[in-house]
């Protein structure tokens, strides 16, 4: 009778072992050849801020916090929006700053926010976006950059340069062309008008203060001297002869990273959009820190700070249904296959035990 219900036990193993492969490999072949069943799929918006809640809860501690203001004041220039965004996580967590930091924090905002000091910085900030920091740029130089202004002005600079036979800062004027052309790019790649200006603009500023990431530089300089009929548009003389000059199939890679820019920009500011700016490398980056900004809005910046690019793009993301059903059929199998080998050993140990005893 033992013998049978053994017999019986193995075969119920065996049966599940062989049920659990069967699933996981249909799910792996479904994974294989259906690009829309990813193992990964974009994570809601309340999932986002719940896997970053989560995270902070590990890295955010008073003394990382702490240490992190402290190198953050030591900087010359002070990065005011990164100090201010850290703070501000500070209070929203409940925790109190050591004393001492705390009048560091004072005195260095006294020195940096004098009505004179600001006043100079932002002049000089308005003429050359170079010697921003991104507290101020904002104020003085976003106000001109992000309207039609600035894409006539990247014109005139290319202009400039052409006339005085220096080289031509063809990814500053294909964003410009692109800022200009704005409405006619979107009619032929799809997106939003205002998003596409906005990004832009704000892609204009970025290269301009040396944030844009050396991957994203060539890859938008690749759009650059594919995407546009520079024979033709020294000719051009309206926004109808640029969108001619243009050629939206090459331009959609860039078309639609100035898009999701545009929504980190409207989502958070455009001081901490630039702040982020380096984080992004390529489209797809540029796509899942814009779904972060829009679930996360200005509190991405500390989120930034501390948990770094890699966290914060993988809080965008969450694992398929179909992907942990996969996983599941995996350990099953796995738990199958080692029920059945505890059963084949039990089985041979007493065997050998009945040996030994005869």
């Amino acid at each position: 009778m033992r013998r049978a219900l053994r017999r019986l036990a193995r075969a119920g193993l065996a049966l599940a072992a062989a049920l659990s492969l069967a699933g996981a490999l249909l799910a792996a072949q479904r994974i294989a050849q259906d690009p829309l069943a990813a193992p990964l799929v974009e994570a809601t918006a309340a999932q986002i801020r719940a896997a970053t809640d989560r995270m902070l809860a590990a890295r955010a501690t008073p003394q990382a916090l702490a240490e992190r203001l402290a190198a953050r004041l030591a900087e010359a220039p002070r990065d005011w929006l990164v100090i201010d965004a850290l703070t501000d996580l500070a209070a929203e967590r409940g925790l109190s700053l050591p004393p001492d930091l705390a009048a560091d924090l004072a005195a260095a905002r006294a020195a940096d926010f004098a009505p004179l000091a600001r006043a100079a910085d932002c002049a000089l900030c308005a003429w050359d976006a170079a010697t921003c920091t991104l507290a101020q740029v904002a104020a003085c130089q976003l106000p001109v950059a992000l309207t039609p202004v600035g894409d006539v002005l990247g014109l005139a600079r290319a202009a400039g340069a052409a006339a005085a036979g220096t080289p031509v800062d063809r990814v500053d004027l294909a964003l410009s062309v692109a800022g200009l052309s704005a409405s006619a790019l979107v009619l032929a790649t799809g997106g939003s008008a205002a998003a596409v200006k906005a990004g832009a603009g704000l892609a204009r500023v970025a290269r301009a203060m040396d944030l844009i990431s050396p991957r994203l530089a060539a890859r938008a300089a690749q759009a650059a001297r594919t995407g546009v009929d520079w024979a033709a548009l020294p000719a051009a003389r309206s926004a109808d002869d640029l969108a001619r000059a243009l050629r939206p199939g090459a331009l959609a890679p860039l078309t639609a990273l100035t898009t999701d820019l545009g929504r980190i920009q409207t989502a958070t500011g455009p001081a901490r959009a630039l702040h982020l700016m380096p984080l992004i490398d390529d489209a797809g980056d540029a796509r899942r820190l814009s779904r972060a900004a829009e679930a996360l809005g200005p509190r991405i910046t500390a989120r930034a700070e501390l948990l770094g690019k890699a966290r914060l793009m993988r809080a965008t993301l969450r694992w398929s249904n179909l992907a942990a059903g996969t996983l599941a059929a995996v350990a099953g199998l796995a738990l199958s296959l080692a029920g059945l080998a505890a059963s084949l050993l039990q089985g041979a140990g007493l065997r050998l035990l009945r040996r030994l005893a005869a």
